[in-house]
């Protein structure tokens, strides 16, 4: 059985996300939210997340479209698969120089959900294609 209420909390944090609309993203999440960047470290709170957006505004331009999002009996754990369209506006760190670089790639992402909250966002896309695409 589809949890309708997980699913409609994890599409309602891509349309806040789509919108640019962080502090609608952010009170999708736990106060303790665990986020899983992708290939690189975990992080927890919702302030380290309220960071990563502002980091994520100042280095990219990024629209997630064909979204589905799957969610498990009972509503704690839901999947999204999605399709990444963005333009790199600025470097950022540990990756190549940015000049306004388009990007098309698929994503998904892993969700644990309590109390009608998001406690954990895993995200996962092949870093390699993007780095061709961006030109490094």
């Amino acid at each position: 059985m589809i949890d309708h209420d997980t699913v409609a909390l994890i599409e309602d944090y891509y349309a806040a996300f789509n919108r640019g609309d962080w502090n609608a993203m952010l009170d999708c999440l736990a106060d303790d939210v665990v986020h899983d960047l992708n290939q690189g470290a975990r992080e927890q709170g919702r302030e380290a997340f309220r960071a990563f957006l502002a980091r994520m505004d100042r280095c990219y331009a990024e629209q997630l479209r064909d979204v589905v999002v799957l969610a498990g009996a009972g509503g704690g754990r839901a999947a999204a698969e999605y399709v990444v369209h963005g333009r790199y506006k600025a470097g950022d760190e540990g990756l190549p120089p940015a000049t306004g670089q388009a990007y098309v790639l698929p994503g998904g992402a892993f969700f644990e959900v309590r109390d009608g909250r998001i406690t954990r966002v895993t995200n996962y896309y092949n870093l390699q294609e993007w780095l061709r695409q961006v030109g490094a």
